[in-house]
């Protein structure tokens, strides 16, 4: 993007030092009904909003694929926060197959 604009047009935009950084990721899932799928997606969501994240995406019992960014405007996901849903995943047996992408500008996807 092009950094000459000022910073109130940046910060409207997003841009620059106001990106918003997220990431992607995808997995199987080993749920045996729509109960399991239920119950692991709220374990998910509880971990996600734990970090003060926001996650969307979807699935069923056998494939699920989100985007995770900050719960906060012009805040970004870390590092720190992908390696801990990446652990979480991971950990989670009933979870396999898990793809994260790297942190990317949740606007823009770049």
């Amino acid at each position: 993007m092009n950094s000459t604009k000022n910073r109130r047009l940046r910060k409207k935009l997003y841009l620059d030092e106001f990106a918003m950084l997220g990431f992607e990721f995808s997995c199987t899932l080993n749920a045996k009904n729509s109960d399991d799928f239920d119950s692991l997606l709220s374990q998910l969501v509880d971990v996600v909003e734990s970090r003060e994240l926001s996650m969307g995406g979807g699935g069923d019992k056998t494939l699920f694929t989100a985007f995770i960014c900050s719960d906060h405007r012009y805040k970004s996901a870390t590092n720190e926060d992908l390696e801990a849903i990446i652990a979480w995943l991971d950990a989670n047996e009933a979870i396999d197959n898990v793809t994260v992408g790297k942190l990317i500008d949740a606007n823009y996807g770049i």
